[in-house]
């Protein structure tokens, strides 16, 4: 199985993100905002957490204007699959793959520390790996991770179980605790915290390594 990886100017998970699909048994290719193709025969592509451009006018609003990114989009169209963590979270909202928006934190202040989620569905490619209801901690290292979006489509996630993740003690003040979402067709997941930063006994938890090492026997079987 193949992942490509996006990076940007200010990412800074990239690496993280590569050496977690690469633990799970996939091949991975960086990928650079400028290109204009994804490489050939890609099953996912992963878009990093980090400050792309700065951060500046709104966070991935700039990146998500990036070539590659029409590129990401026609690939979730298609019905590929894409994970986006953190700033890959803000991107995939800026393009309109995923819903909703992410706002600066209730505090106004960078938050950076684990947090417990629980895990609000078991069934997508991305959250099959953990139980319903189960409690994991996942690190989270963001200004901007407050998610929101009009009452009516809040609902759409929840009647559509296309909630993820549920923060346990929200810690920026995002819309019904979530700490993450999937597209319509269950194959796009954008996510605030890092699941990469949780994936070997040297970062101190595995919780997210459970994520990735789930991926490689469902792309095959799709």
């Amino acid at each position: 199985m193949k992942a490509a990886v996006i990076v940007f100017p200010g990412s800074n998970c990239d690496r993280d993100l590569a050496e977690g699909f690469r633990k799970a048994g996939l091949d991975v290719q960086m990928v650079w905002h400028k290109d204009t193709a994804l490489p050939e025969g890609i099953d996912i592509v992963g878009i990093p957490g980090g400050f792309s451009f700065g951060d500046y006018l709104r966070c991935g609003a700039i990146a998500a204007n990036s070539p590659i990114c029409h590129e990401v989009k026609a690939h979730a169209e298609r019905g590929g699959y894409v994970l986006g963590i953190c700033n890959g979270f803000q991107v995939l909202t800026e393009t309109k793959i995923l819903p909703g928006a992410l706002l600066r934190n209730a505090n106004l202040k960078y938050i950076c520390r684990t947090v417990g989620l629980s895990v609000a569905e078991s069934q997508s490619v991305f959250t099959r790996g953990y139980e319903a209801g189960e409690t994991i901690r996942i690190p989270i290292a963001h200004h901007d991770g407050n998610y929101t979006a009009d009452a009516a489509t809040l609902d759409m996630l929840e009647s559509e179980g296309r909630v993820a993740f549920r923060y346990t003690d929200n810690p920026n003040g995002a819309d019904r605790d979530i700490a993450g979402i999937l597209s319509a067709n269950r194959r796009v997941l954008g996510m605030m915290p890092h699941p990469e930063r949780a994936c070997e006994p040297a970062q101190g938890n595995e919780d997210g390594a459970r994520l990735f090492a789930h991926l490689t026997d469902v792309l095959a079987e799709a």
